[in-house]
């Protein structure tokens, strides 16, 4: 038997709803002055399902939906950063995720009859959507340019090598690099080293 798929409903008027006020909020965002801190959090606020202490996310950032995001304290997000929000994306206290970084929960099915569907009279929905959530434990760095994949949860304290695509989880204190992403060092033996 296949993959067990948790189907979206892209077509509904909420998830349209929450698309529309992400957009005008993180436009909102992108057009206050820098340094106008109180207003930015406060469309931080309004755009999160949750949001820390001390959180900080630079130019450029995009996300579908915003409610699906649940932010810890200490958190930084450069610029250029897209968080694709069908499902939770959890990240955890003192993060650092680098410019461009990419965080995908949606998906499409690989095969075709799972993948393509009826279009329905007035339906611009040719293909049906799927999530996973992603999750970022505490004290991870992620790497410029990286991508995360639905599913993923990234073990706290790792850093993930900068250009990496992360398709499989990432066990806690360690460096993991690379398409696909994989563990080439743990906190320990750089600990123990000679070198």
């Amino acid at each position: 038997m296949g993959k067990q798929y948790k189907y979206i409903d892209t077509e509904s008027q909420e998830l349209f709803n929450l698309n529309v006020q992400a957009r005008r909020l993180t436009k909102k965002y992108s057009l206050l002055d820098y340094d106008n801190f109180e207003a930015k959090n406060a469309v931080l606020k309004e755009l999160f399902g949750a949001i820390g202490n001390n959180v900080a996310i630079d130019e450029n950032f995009f996300c579908d939906f915003g409610k699906n995001i649940f932010i810890g304290n200490d958190v930084i997000i450069n610029s250029g950063c897209t968080f694709i929000d069908n499902e939770k994306i959890l990240i955890g206290n003192k993060v650092l995720i680098a410019p461009n970084v990419q965080i995908y929960t949606a998906y499409h099915p690989l095969l075709p009859e799972e993948r393509l569907k009826d279009k329905k009279t007035g339906s611009t929905c040719y293909f049906n959507t799927c999530a996973d959530p992603v999750k970022i434990k505490n004290g991870v760095w992620i790497g410029g340019g990286s991508i995360i994949l639905p599913g993923v949860t990234i073990g706290e304290n790792s850093v993930i090598g900068a250009g990496s695509v992360v398709n499989k989880s990432i066990p806690d204190n360690c460096v993991a690099v690379g398409n696909p992403c994989r563990v080439i060092k743990y906190f320990d033996d750089i600990r123990n080293s000679d070198v």
